[in-house]
């Protein structure tokens, strides 16, 4: 059994949609000073403590051209919304022009007297940052252009779709889109190069500038820029129009700066490829945990029971979801009886607790980051009421902070497997309360017995009130600690026991 800090919470937000929406009802353009308290209030009375507004910095005008005009994209976005139009199209907030608040947004003045309302509701603000690439029309094009990483002809000539031909100071230069290496570039980008010491040394001063504005960062694709990952994907091109070679990681220093200066501010990693622990040695606080994910959307509860078995200091500080801006919506990937299972599994687990915008409502269609804009949804108010008494489960003080343990189930009767279903956890408050999840996790009735290892339990009545239903029991101690709590539950089933004495 492991011991835990508390588990922070954190809702995401898409500022520019959000922002379109409000300004409709209040028939102007909205900016960060027009986001309600009231908004700020629901979210604290939830139990938040971070709400990252995605996509505050400013977006160029290259950006948004490019996304108006790449063919491949365009699809998607008729998807979310049929009657699309140009003026839905904003541009990527991952193509980042520059790290000041957009003035469409009101600026940072705006964010600063956002973030100070945010505090009056204990609530910290999240923000972006983009280490691997900038907008093609960021200034450090003109007067850095070796920040970037450079090509030749030969390589336009013959990767059309990953470098463009841009002027600079130095006259018309080859430049690399920035990219994921088992992808083609993002046309809306370009790459940085971090292998120059000089650009390094200036990316620390912005990460250092926008960390000062916020409590937390969210670092896309954090991997792409760790030097044996960046090595792997650029090659011998690092050295090309680079003078001031460096092959020294750029997160170890950088995050040791920021918490220099503010100990509490925590960088959050969107992390693949099992390069998650690399990161949280790195200084990452918390890694995204998309293996979970995509085991309980596919796979079955023994892989999960093994998933959360693992290291508890690697399990401590990864991010739990079911959705975000990258993925598709839950309630496209899960029927309502899984989500609900699998919400249960996820965000009793360790680490940060990730919630995304129309999660709770069981919205469907995945809006661009390119858009500002989103299709009116139908709510799902069996999901709405049942996220509701989640997170007030969740919110309690046994559940922030407590220890936590899976607990395996036992075959209930002969030649009946289906104990194979369950995903059972336990955590113990320091006031001595257990809280148990069991899930049934499969798609059939499923029986087991569960022993419980907590041997106060002995030779006295146990009351188990289960906080996201109706059920509560009785039982006696020794049983539970020597046979096991009997469970018989239906396809997809769910408790969470509260175990009084």
């Amino acid at each position: 059994m492991q011991t835990e800090t508390p588990r922070p919470t954190l809702f995401e937000i898409n500022t520019r949609v959000y922002l379109n929406e409000l300004g409709k009802n209040l028939n102007k353009q909205a900016s960060l000073e027009d986001i309600p308290d009231s908004l700020l209030l629901d979210l604290s009375n939830k139990g938040f403590d971070f709400v990252w507004f995605l996509g505050v910095w400013q977006i160029g005008t290259a950006g948004k051209n490019v996304s108006r005009s790449t063919e491949a994209w365009q699809q998607s976005f008729l998807n979310c919304l049929p009657d699309l139009n140009q003026k839905d199209i904003t541009g990527s907030p991952f193509a980042v022009q520059s790290y000041e608040v957009d003035s469409i947004l009101g600026g940072p003045a705006a964010l600063e007297r956002l973030r100070k309302r945010m505090q009056g509701f204990s609530l910290k603000l999240c923000l972006d940052f983009v280490p691997n690439h900038t907008a093609i029309d960021n200034h450090w094009v003109e007067t850095n252009p070796d920040f970037y990483m450079q090509g030749t002809e030969a390589d336009l000539h013959a990767q059309p779709e990953n470098y463009i031909k841009l002027k600079s100071t130095k006259g018309e230069q080859i430049f690399a889109y920035g990219r994921d290496p088992y992808f083609s570039g993002w046309p809306d980008t370009l790459q940085l190069n971090y292998f120059n010491a000089k650009f390094q040394t200036e990316m620390k001063t912005v990460l250092n500038k926008i960390a000062s504005q916020c409590d937390a960062l969210r670092c896309d694709m954090a991997m792409l820029v760790i030097s044996h990952v960046f090595k792997k994907t650029w090659g011998t091109r690092t050295t090309l129009g680079n003078k001031y070679l460096s092959k020294s990681d750029f997160w170890p220093i950088s995050i040791k700066e920021v918490k220099s200066s503010n100990p509490d501010f925590k960088f959050i990693a969107e992390a693949y490829w099992d390069l998650e622990w690399e990161l949280q040695q790195q200084g990452f606080d918390y890694t995204y945990d998309k293996r979970l994910y995509d085991r309980l959307a596919h796979e079955n509860a023994g892989v999960v029971n093994s998933h959360l078995q693992a290291d508890w200091e690697y399990s401590r500080k990864m991010v739990r979801f079911l959705e975000n801006h990258d993925e598709k919506r839950a309630a496209e990937v899960f029927f309502i009886e899984k989500q609900c299972a699998a919400a249960v599994i996820t965000f009793f687990a360790p680490g940060l607790l990730f919630f995304h915008e129309g999660q709770f409502e069981g919205w469907k269609k995945q809006a661009s980051v390119h858009l500002n804009r989103r299709p009116v949804e139908a709510t799902t108010v069996s999901l709405v009421n049942f996220y509701s008494t989640l997170l007030n489960a969740l919110k309690k003080p046994a559940l922030k902070t407590s220890s936590f343990q899976i607990l395996y189930a036992r075959q209930a009767y002969e030649n009946d497997v289906s104990f194979k279903q369950f995903v059972c956890e336990l955590r113990t408050s320091k006031n001595e309360k257990a809280n148990l999840i069991v899930v049934n996790y499969g798609p059939s009735q499923a029986q087991c017995f569960l022993p419980l290892p907590l041997p106060e339990l002995n030779n006295i009545i146990v009351t188990l009130n289960d906080q996201l239903g109706p059920h509560n029991y009785q039982r006696e101690g020794s049983k539970l600690i020597s046979e096991g709590l009997y469970l018989n539950m239906p396809p997809w089933g769910y408790h969470l026991f509260e175990i009084s004495i």
